[in-house]
């Protein structure tokens, strides 16, 4: 990745979300993000994505550690989770994982948690995938909630920023807004989830 001067730098890092299984480079949601900030007047790189369809928790957690040392990073990142459901794991579990993933995460933007945003678990029980895998979209639905709910309240421990880009993602099911795979977010969904981020990630990198 080339490093313009001045430029601030940010890691990204996640699973089959974050890497944008299905899309484009530059549809994934950390490149659109990217590209709206500087378009509102922030410099800022494109992103280092650590990240890849079907890692959880704990193997996100592997890959950090092997591309290790990562440096200090201006942004930090973090959506992680889906699989960790899709797996039937247990909340207390992901909730203990993700915590110190978020740490690793802040530690990363220097030791400043407010240099840190995460993203909610997307709902992919609505997708055509789900159907065609006859899970209950409504047991996914309150899996995730779960999920989410304690990855927002270690976030608000944390002081670290959180976008719920879930409800946005329920609304995601047509054809326009999927990948070809029925299951991954096409580039326009990813622009959705980036223009929610937007604000926020836009005043915490404003700030001193």
């Amino acid at each position: 990745m080339e490093i313009v001067p001045d430029t601030m730098s940010y890691l990204a890092l996640g699973d089959s979300y974050t890497i944008g299984e299905g899309v484009e480079d530059a549809g994934r949601w950390p490149a659109q993000l990217a590209a709206r900030l500087r378009d509102a007047g922030i410099r800022i790189g494109e992103p280092r994505i650590i990240a890849t369809t079907g890692w959880t928790t704990d193997e996100l957690a592997a890959a950090m550690d092997a591309a290790e040392p990562l440096g200090d990073w201006d942004f930090v990142s973090l959506l992680i989770g889906v699989n960790n459901q899709y797996r039937g794991r247990s909340v207390d579990e992901y909730a203990g994982e993700f915590h110190r993933l978020l740490r690793r995460a802040i530690t990363l933007a220097g030791g400043r948690a407010q240099r840190v945003l995460v993203l909610s678990i997307p709902d992919w029980g609505v997708t055509p995938f789900a159907r065609n895998e006859l899970r209950s979209p409504r047991r996914i639905a309150q899996e995730l909630d779960a999920y989410n709910a304690a990855a927002r309240e270690l976030c608000m421990a944390e002081g670290v920023a959180f976008v719920d880009i879930t409800a946005i993602s329920r609304t995601g099911e047509t054809a326009d807004m999927l990948a070809a795979d029925g299951l991954h977010p096409s580039a326009l969904q990813y622009a959705r989830w980036a223009e929610a981020a937007l604000p926020l990630a836009r005043r915490l990198l404003a700030a001193p």
